[in-house]
Parts: C-alpha cells; sequence; structure tokens
C-alpha cells in the first residue's frame, strides 16, 4: 500500500462489508431475546448478543467516519441545530443520571453525527475518569463538561489513544469547524 488514500479506503470497505453480518447476528439475536417461552437465562444471553451487536456497529460507524476523514472523502451535509438539543441528546443517549445538562443553547450549523461525538467525549470523560456523573452545561454555542480528570484528559483529547469514540470524535468535531479543548478540569466544545 503505496498511496495514502489505499489505507482509509481498506478501511472504509472493511467497515462496509462488517455491517451485513452485524445486522444479521442483531437481527437473530433481537428475534431470539423476544422469543415467547424461551428460557429466561438463554433470552439473557440472546439480550447481551443484542447489546454487544449494537456496540459493535458504532465502532464500525465511528472506524468508518475516521477513514472517510482521513480519506479526504467527507463531505458533511451542514443542518441548523440547537446546541441545548445536542446537550439534551447526549443525556437521552447516556442517561440522564449520568449527564446533568443545565443552561441555554444557541443555534448552530453542524450535522447529524455531532450529538454522538459529543457523546463519545462524554462517555469518555465518565469511563476515564472514574465518574458516575458530569455536567454539561450549554452557554450559547459552547458545550462544557466537567469535571475532567488530570488522567483522562488526554485520553478524552485523542492524545493519549485508548477511547476511539473520543479520537474520531476530536477529528470529527474539529473538521465540522468546532473546537474541542480541556480548560483546567473542564472540556469546552464550541461549534462555530
Amino acid at each position: 500500500m503505496t498511496d495514502e488514500t489505499t489505507f482509509p479506503k481498506l478501511v472504509s470497505l472493511a467497515c462496509h462489508d462488517l455491517r451485513t453480518p452485524l445486522a444479521t447476528v442483531y437481527g437473530f439475536a433481537r428475534t431470539i431475546a423476544r422469543a415467547e417461552g424461551l428460557d429466561p437465562k438463554l433470552a439473557g444471553y440472546a439480550e447481551m448478543i443484542e447489546t454487544a451487536s449494537q456496540q459493535l456497529a458504532e465502532l464500525v460507524d465511528e472506524l468508518s467516519l475516521a477513514a472517510r476523514i482521513e480519506g479526504g472523502r467527507f463531505d458533511p451535509k451542514l443542518l441548523p441545530a440547537s446546541t441545548g438539543e445536542l446537550a439534551e441528546a447526549v443525556a437521552a443517549r447516556l442517561g440522564p443520571e449520568r449527564v446533568a445538562v443545565s443552561g441555554d443553547g444557541a443555534a448552530v450549523e453542524t450535522d447529524g453525527d455531532a450529538a454522538r461525538s459529543v457523546s463519545a467525549l462524554v462517555q469518555c470523560a465518565l469511563r476515564h475518569g472514574g465518574l458516575d456523573e458530569v455536567s454539561l452545561v450549554v452557554d450559547g454555542p459552547e458545550l462544557r463538561v466537567s469535571p475532567i480528570t488530570a488522567a483522562s484528559a488526554p485520553v478524552v483529547l485523542g492524545e493519549d489513544l485508548r477511547d476511539l469514540g473520543a479520537a474520531v470524535a476530536v477529528v470529527h468535531l474539529r473538521r465540522l469547524g468546532a473546537s474541542v479543548a480541556v480548560e483546567g478540569e473542564t472540556l469546552a466544545v464550541r461549534f462555530a
């Protein structure tokens, strides 16, 4: 592989090819988990397979996004969105008991994956910071997540590659024109 675009194309192809068997695993696990009369233990296993296949699908989507960005094939469709709605989507995705949202949002232009990327950053802060809950303050075009621990800050920023979701989220948000930085114990995501 000598061409710089060959590897991103190969990764994109792999992501594409993984989606079909992954959808099959998810679909059958879902069908089995909902079957009547199934042993509760087996139903639990089927639900675990269903959840794991959803997680794998998200990882494949993140890897595909990274490959498109790195391969120069990322062409986002920017649409008006509210930072307040983005924050609420993050809380809905990760659980309102884990993400306390406050503040007032503003209209920004971003793509449909922005909420997923912000969610990945918040999830990383929770996981690598050893936290049960974070605060997500909406201040116009800016989202501020705290606390960010000293140990988790380089992981959240994608500088210490231990979290694929966060690493891809930082690249994605910056490609959209947003800034992503840790200021003290706060992660600031500012949309342009």
